[in-house]
């Protein structure tokens, strides 16, 4: 509302000066001709020089309207390092979507602390884990757009190769408010979990420091060659769910309750189209970051990746997709990790407000 305000006052203001410009040049027009007439000379520069005054005032004041008018409204967006974060996010980034009188800003922390910061309230839209919705339920709503599931791939519960892991295995996880920690905690509740950044994980499990770890990210697609998989978490979802058509929900953004909704619906609808356009333009926007060594990996292991976690259904969210986040929720309630049951469609932005002001 601030913004329209802003908007409406600056486009007021530049008809009320059309106006007032155009009368006191016609009072001063008129003023001219009779005192050339008389050959009131002194008088006569005395008004020109009063005109170039109030001229210049006009155009101050002209010049404070534009600068009022376009004042923008920053909005700052936290997303995780990994490629597909970046890669759906940059072309607002880049300057090849925008949107009216609002300036982005992006941060880029590792996604448990995404979750942690989205607990304690930090950014207005950031990406959280699936898993993390109904604990922040009440303070965030779940974006349609920039989401990643895998569809027969995910994240790997990887260990040194020829190693028999325990029943009491210890074990490395990228954050406890991960959807892969809440499907490792279900499939394996002896496991001793310890938790670290998700980058620092293989070389956990490669120097012993832990018996196995759960990659993440890039790095189920470029682990050393001293790793196997002792199994994959798709196969783990699988296990879990009884509907083995369903993809397995990792991540998406959430974006503040608090914000007026129809501002939220434009942040929504910009964040789509980022989507949108960083898929038209997949090849031209990968030479972008890779070449600004703005992701870790490239070539064709950047083209995979992609891929997986930010294709065509990354744009926005498919009935499919919601029942199977409605899963997630659903064996993490069984199992006590939810005191309550959720449903994703009933904690997404209301669309049909923008109908409403449509009609």
């Amino acid at each position: 509302m601030r913004n329209f305000s802003v908007l409406w006052l600056k486009s007021y203001l530049e008809k009320l000066i059309s106006s007032a410009n155009f009368i006191i040049h016609i009072i001063f027009s008129v003023r001219y001709c009779y005192l050339k007439e008389k050959h009131l000379y002194p008088q006569f520069e005395r008004i020109i020089q009063i005109q170039i005054i109030i001229n210049n005032l006009i155009n101050l004041f002209h010049l404070w309207t534009l600068i009022i008018g376009y004042k923008l409204t920053k909005m700052k967006i936290a997303h995780s390092p990994d490629a597909d974060d970046i890669f759906m996010y940059y072309a607002i980034k880049f300057g090849w979507v925008s949107q009216d009188d609002v300036e982005f800003e992006n941060i880029a922390l590792d996604i448990e602390t995404l979750n942690v910061e989205a607990l304690a309230g930090t950014y207005d839209i950031s990406a959280i884990s699936f898993a993390l919705l109904p604990l922040i339920k009440d303070d965030y709503a779940l974006l349609r757009t920039a989401v990643s599931f895998g569809e027969g791939y995910g994240p790997k519960l990887i260990k040194r190769k020829g190693e028999t892991l325990k029943r009491n295995f210890k074990v490395a996880l990228s954050g406890k408010y991960t959807t892969n920690a809440l499907l490792f905690r279900i499939a394996y509740p002896d496991a001793r979990i310890t938790y670290m950044n998700f980058l620092d994980i293989e070389e956990a499990v490669r120097s012993g420091a832990v018996h196995a770890g759960v990659l993440i990210h890039e790095s189920i697609l470029t682990y050393g060659d001293t790793l196997e998989v002792e199994r994959e978490m798709w196969d783990i979802w699988q296990d879990l769910c009884e509907d083995k058509t369903l993809p397995l929900p990792l991540g998406g953004m959430a974006i503040r309750r608090s914000l007026p909704l129809n501002k939220a619906l434009d942040y929504e609808d910009t964040l789509t189209k980022a989507v949108e356009v960083a898929r038209d333009r997949k090849e031209e926007l990968c030479q972008l970051l890779v070449e600004k060594e703005l992701v870790r990996i490239e070539g064709e292991t950047l083209d995979k990746y992609l891929e997986l976690y930010a294709n065509d259904d990354s744009i926005t969210l498919s009935p499919l997709q919601y029942k199977a986040i409605n899963k997630l929720y659903e064996l993490g309630y069984k199992h006590g990790y939810y005191t309550e049951l959720i449903k994703a469609e009933d904690f997404t932005l209301p669309r049909e407000y923008t109908e409403l002001r449509k009609g």
